[in-house]
């Protein structure tokens, strides 16, 4: 992964830029956030079983936590202390994953 040009910490300028192209995610707590409430448990399920074969693909991991048909999203490149392009990478796969479910 450390070839890749998008594998480097982004500055606070490139973040925001970035952001802008994404509506649903925001910055929290130094991280790409992204909260989605789906219509039932199973959906969700189904969601993060979806998206994993787009994590695997990439072999970027996203920190996530699932409570019924919650599922909380936070992306952050952990070895470069930070964001990098990777994050907004999987954060663009995660929200095309998403289209395909009705949230709540």
């Amino acid at each position: 992964m450390s070839d890749d040009k998008e594998y480097r910490r982004y500055s606070a300028d490139e973040i925001k830029e970035q952001l802008s192209k994404l509506k649903t995610w925001k910055l929290e707590g130094g991280k790409l956030h992204r909260e989605l409430e789906f219509q039932s448990f199973d959906d969700a399920v189904a969601f993060m079983m979806r998206a994993s074969l787009e994590i695997t693909k990439l072999d970027h991991h996203p920190e996530w936590h699932n409570v019924y048909n919650q599922v909380r999203i936070d992306l952050v490149t952990h070895d470069l202390g930070g964001i990098s392009g990777y994050d907004f990478i999987l954060a663009g796969k995660l929200d095309e994953v998403a289209k395909s479910f009705r949230m709540k």
